[in-house]
């Protein structure tokens, strides 16, 4: 079975450096107006603040993907999500679906003048082959037919970004989290890292009852969070 590839970012770590807004601009020579990459912070100069690294989340059910009239995003066999920027109509369909604002456009206007759109590719190019000039001019370096991750996370400098395989990148995380030692306390913890402690898979998938939680645990109450 192919590889999900997929972006998490370690809130606990990031010092919101923009080191990997900076990486991802150099690497692809994205124009400007266009940023792939963002950091975010949260509850900024109070008690709790934290940083994140936003881009395209490569979606496994990619809303953008839906909403596109001209079927131009598609996905790779990583679950790259990927875009056509010669079927693109810049329509901004995909930028409204976005949770995470991913799709960019080089012009601000209405519909059909905002140029082609520009995302994250995960360093994975587009459709023209691969390492082409003609592929570096659309859609920036694919380092992932190098054989590299995406620059981003290569350069994060405390490593709070990851992107790779996602269950390696999730055993980091997981790890991690358990080694600071507050991975129960975390909403939805069990669902996404738990594992039985008896063997065995996880169940909560699907509709299937989700007996690996217990009513009024810390994943189902939003008031514990950790300190």
């Amino acid at each position: 079975m192919a590889a999900r590839m997929k972006f998490i970012c370690d809130t606990e770590r990031c010092i919101d450096c923009n080191g990997c807004v900076t990486a991802c601009k150099n690497e692809h020579e994205t124009p400007w107006g266009v940023n792939r990459r963002r950091v975010v912070t949260i509850n900024d100069g109070v008690p709790g603040e934290r940083s994140v690294s936003i881009a395209c989340m490569h979606c496994t059910d990619a809303p953008c993907l839906a909403v596109c009239p001209t079927n131009c995003i598609y996905h790779t066999e990583d679950g790259i999500v990927l875009h056509s920027k010669d079927q693109c109509i810049g329509c901004g369909y995909c930028y409204y679906a976005c949770p995470f604002g991913a799709p960019q456009f080089p012009e601000t206007g209405m519909f059909n003048h905002r140029g082609k759109m520009d995302k994250c590719t995960f360093c994975a190019g587009g459709p023209e082959p691969d390492t082409s000039e003609a592929e570096f001019k659309k859609y920036g370096r694919n380092r992932i037919a190098e054989g590299k991750l995406p620059a981003c996370a290569e350069m994060c400098g405390t490593k709070a970004l990851l992107g790779g395989e996602a269950n390696l990148i999730a055993d980091i995380y997981r790890q991690r989290v358990e080694t600071r030692g507050y991975g129960p306390e975390l909403w939805g913890w069990k669902i996404a890292y738990g594992r039985p402690k008896r063997g065995g898979e996880v169940q909560a998938k699907g509709d299937l009852p989700r007996v690996n939680q217990d009513i009024g645990d810390a994943q189902n109450g939003g008031e514990r969070f950790p300190q």
